[in-house]
């Protein structure tokens, strides 16, 4: 049995635009998700994040290619799976009057469950000592905690979230990405869909990159930005420092006037410029950056054809 929660092949949907033009969503995208952590799903807006999601969860039909949930194929044998995928795609729809308790109460009753998931829910996505407030009191980012809530109730293997921090404020973005982090390690396989990258770096532990509804990149977060490390080095003399490091077999790069290096380990550089008579003023990591690649990944897409992203 296949240790994929989610795996597509080949997926792809067209649609036709009000001018009847063929537009095509996504088209050969090959998707694997691993069980257990957080998988980033990236791209920019309009990339066909949230059309696949909506065909993973039945809400759109594919035009071709094949999707599994938990290796079940889906749409078809959806009704087997569905109770162990929590989704939040959608503004989940709340009484205003209620408090976050009662709602999730209301919920799990029409669910068939147990009372004492919905303690385990506030828990979970930090709302204890703010339950028992109405939802029209929630802040944005206390709303869409309580749908991540809601979502868990039935005590869900995979949770799915599309764009979950769209217009929260910097509080709000860090609670959803500490609910997310906790989610990841209790267990929980996440779906993250975003394209917010500083973000996603910080709670992802493998990640898919589309643009325009095709696969550009996949694996784990450090696969993805590699191992070695790039350091900035600062001399009073950068030329002088360049020529030295060249020599040495280093291949540095000049950006806005600072010397760019990677090297194994921080003394190999400290060494060849020692030799050479050349001394630090200062020697810094530079940290590989998700945001960096994805924008080098997508801005050929870009400068493509546009595809319009459906959600019907």
């Amino acid at each position: 049995m296949s240790d994929l929660v989610i795996e597509t092949t080949g997926l792809r949907k067209e649609f036709r635009s009000v001018r009847g033009e063929l537009r095509v969503a996504v088209q050969s995208l090959d998707l694997a998700v691993p069980a257990g952590g957080v998988h980033g799903f990236l791209g920019p807006n309009g990339s066909g994040k949230t059309t696949t999601i909506r065909m993973l969860l039945g809400l759109a039909r594919p035009t071709r290619g094949t999707m599994r949930l938990f290796g079940q194929p889906v749409p078809h044998r959806l009704p087997q799976v569905i109770g162990r995928v929590g989704a939040v795609v959608e503004s989940p729809k709340f009484s205003p009057n209620f408090s976050g308790r009662r709602n999730l109460q209301l919920l799990a009753g029409a669910i068939g469950a147990p009372p004492a998931r919905v303690d385990a829910a506030i828990e979970t996505v930090r709302l204890a000592g703010r339950e028992k407030d109405r939802y029209k009191a929630y802040s944005l980012g206390m709303k869409q905690r309580l749908a991540i809530a809601a979502t868990l109730l039935k005590d869900p293997d995979l949770l799915i979230l599309d764009e979950p921090t769209n217009g929260l404020d910097p509080a709000g973005i860090r609670e959803i990405r500490e609910t997310i982090r906790d989610l990841g390690a209790s267990g929980v396989t996440v779906l993250l869909s975003s394209h917010i990258l500083a973000e996603v770096q910080q709670v992802c532990t493998s990640a898919t990159i589309i643009g325009n509804g095709k696969l550009l990149a996949s694996g784990t977060v450090d696969e993805l930005l590699g191992s070695g490390t790039s350091y900035r080095v600062l001399v009073p003399d950068p030329s002088a420092a360049a020529q030295a490091l060249i020599g040495a077999g280093f291949a540095p790069a000049s950006i806005n006037g600072e010397l760019h290096v990677d090297a194994e380990q921080p003394a190999d550089i400290t060494r060849a410029l020692g030799e050479a008579g050349i001394w630090l003023t200062e020697l810094t990591p530079l940290r590989a950056d998700l945001e960096a690649y994805f924008l080098q990944l997508t801005e050929p897409e870009e400068l493509g054809h546009d595809t319009t992203e459906v959600v019907a």
